[in-house]
């Protein structure tokens, strides 16, 4: 078994991972969350609210997973959001046409489907199932359809990202921040996109989770006030060029500034953080990289964006996070097809003098002639130019209907007047996160086997002691671990049991997840604990029953110290997330 395997395996049978809907033979792209997985991943959330909620004060909200079709329509979801799909002609199997190609060419998600085509036939790919023929591809749609209300009722879709309900809030938030920029938003919560092939287990799904902060700046002055926290951090950047000559470069947050490699502050600071992040969370940094987009893969509404990609074993490289510049993209397309102004409010230092073109459309006039279409007509009308108001009859075009307005109806003229302030459509940061990924990265880089001496795997009765065996374990970080700390009596007896549960109880008072564990031999419970990542253990014996006193056992060094049962449950706490270092000079550091 590679690397993936064995992370999976271990996964599946200690309940971390299990495939969705297992007893009817499953479904692709779906996995169901163990008791093990679930707290996992709460862990991870966990962390990142803390670091965006908590210290950077982007307040979390939740919105529907379903979405009506106008959101989807001005996000450019409905014409846009797809991938291109070619058919096996022998088996009908379906194959996402870009990941055919991946080993062929660089950037496959680049190429046009007449492009992937043309390489499809060059290289003689065929079906990777059976073996036959491939048809043309086509543009496949990811979103899942639904319809709101009974008897067709109307369009909806399952959301394929968290972002739009955030933007399509903006005006609740604007003014939840008093009209004041920058402010952030973040939601966390489930996305859907109806994958083609989804073949590579939890690192593409078609139900998964989104960790996503929408930051709303002044497009004028993209300076970070806290760059200089991030100032000296180095990272592993494949920027544009890097990715010409193949080679990725180390260089600090200032110097990646200075050279212009990052195309801003508040850019930049999201990329250290969303490092500091991955890194807590238990991502080696030199399997860590920040990859650039290159200008033919740049999003349309980007200025500049990076990928966070983590190195696995069997996928190589792939994109757990996004960061973007979005500019004003979303607020604008929001803003255009509701018709609704989504901006800010922003006030001068000082007031100024603007000479400005102003268009007055008669209202009242105007009301009774075009009725309720008459607000549309005037606010076109405010938006034309001189040269296309100085006609006898202005014909404006809405929505493919042309509209005949006399000239006497429409006053403009250039004013000169005094501007305290002036409306901007804000800029957004976006760091998108793929939860999913982001826990099997943990998981995979935190697995370790190991040969090691069996001194712990001893057995009581009879005495077998091997000289060396196998020993699997999750080096997760502490804060990261579901079980934090797990209780174990020496042996299956009442007088050890009792003073084992107190402790259990003590621990959990402090808000610890911790496991009473008396099955088996305690070198096997410290195994079973291993392979779970839990990063302590708490041993009673008989001596505990004398001086008031147990056994800590450290998971990666399989270390151990004896503390007193006093005050057990804040020298854990402390272990687990206030850095308290583990001594093995027989005593805890104080």
């Amino acid at each position: 078994m590679d690397k993936y395997e064995k992370v999976i395996e271990l996964a599946k049978r200690r309940g971390f991972l299990w495939n969705s809907f297992e007893l009817y033979g499953g479904a692709a792209g779906f996995y169901d969350y163990g008791p093990l997985g679930s707290t996992l991943k709460r862990r991870i959330e966990q962390i990142w609210r803390d670091l965006y909620v908590i210290h950077e004060g982007f307040m979390e909200i939740e919105t529907p997973t379903i979405g009506i079709e106008d959101v989807f329509v001005a996000s450019g979801h409905v014409g846009g959001f797809s991938d291109p799909l070619c058919e096996c002609k022998k088996c009908g199997e379906a194959f996402r046409a870009d990941h055919l190609v991946d080993n062929i060419v660089e950037v496959a998600d680049a190429l046009s489907n007449t492009e992937l085509d043309t390489i499809i036939k060059d290289n003689d790919i065929k079906c990777p199932e059976c073996g036959g023929d491939l048809g043309d591809a086509y543009e496949f749609n990811l979103m899942f359809q639904t319809a709101i209300g009974p008897g067709g009722g109307r369009p909806g879709y399952m959301r394929p990202e968290t972002a739009q309900g955030m933007f399509v809030n903006f005006q609740r938030l604007l003014k939840f921040y008093r009209d004041k920029l920058p402010f952030g938003v973040t939601q966390i919560g489930k996305s859907y996109r109806n994958e083609i092939s989804p073949r590579q287990g939890v690192i593409r799904l078609r139900e998964f989770t989104q960790a996503e902060a929408e930051i709303f700046i002044d497009p004028r002055d993209k300076t970070h006030p806290n760059i200089e926290r991030f100032a000296d951090t180095p990272l592993n950047l494949y920027s544009q060029e890097g990715q010409e000559r193949g080679t990725v470069e180390q260089i600090t947050i200032g110097d990646a500034l200075k050279q212009g490699i990052i195309a801003h502050e508040f850019l930049a600071y999201h990329i250290a953080l969303t490092n500091h992040f991955l890194q807590r969370v238990g991502i080696s940094p030199e399997h860590l990289r920040f990859r650039q987009h290159k200008k033919d893969e740049m999003a349309h509404y980007a200025i500049d964006c990076w990928d966070a990609e983590i190195e696995t074993d069997r996928f190589g490289w792939i994109e757990v996070v996004g960061i973007a510049d979005r500019t004003d993209f979303d607020l604008n397309a929001h803003a255009k097809t509701s018709k609704t102004e989504l901006s800010v409010y922003i006030e001068y230092d000082e007031p100024k003098m603007v000479t400005s073109f102003v268009v007055k459309p008669n209202m009242g006039k105007l009301g009774p002639i075009f009725k309720g279409k008459a607000k549309v007509i005037a606010d076109a009308l405010k938006a034309m130019t001189q040269e296309e108001l100085e006609h006898d009859e202005i014909k404006v075009v809405m929505d493919g209907e042309e509209f005949v307005v006399p000239s006497d109806l429409v006053e403009f003229a250039e004013e000169t007047v005094k501007v305290s302030g002036e409306n901007i459509v804000p800029h957004v940061i976006e760091p998108s996160f793929g939860i999913d990924r982001i826990l099997y990265c943990t998981m995979e880089h935190a697995f370790n086997e190991e040969m090691v001496k069996a001194q712990e795997g001893k057995d009581e009765e009879n005495g077998n002691e091997p000289e060396e065996e196998s020993r699997v374990v999750f080096k997760l970080k502490s804060e990261v671990a579901p079980v934090q700390v797990a209780v174990l009596p020496l042996i299956t007896k009442s007088e050890l049991i009792t003073p084992a549960k107190d402790i259990v109880a003590l621990i959990r008072n402090r808000g610890l997840l911790v496991s009473y564990d008396d099955s088996g031999t305690i070198g096997r419970r410290y195994r079973r604990n291993d392979e779970i990542g839990t990063p302590y253990s708490i041993t009673i014996d008989y001596e505990s029953l004398d001086d008031k006193s147990v056994t800590i056992r450290d998971r990666d060094s399989m270390s151990q110290v004896r503390a007193p049962i006093k005050d057990i449950e804040n020298v854990i706490y402390s272990l687990v997330y206030e850095g308290k270092k583990f001594r093995t000079a027989g005593t805890l550091v104080q």
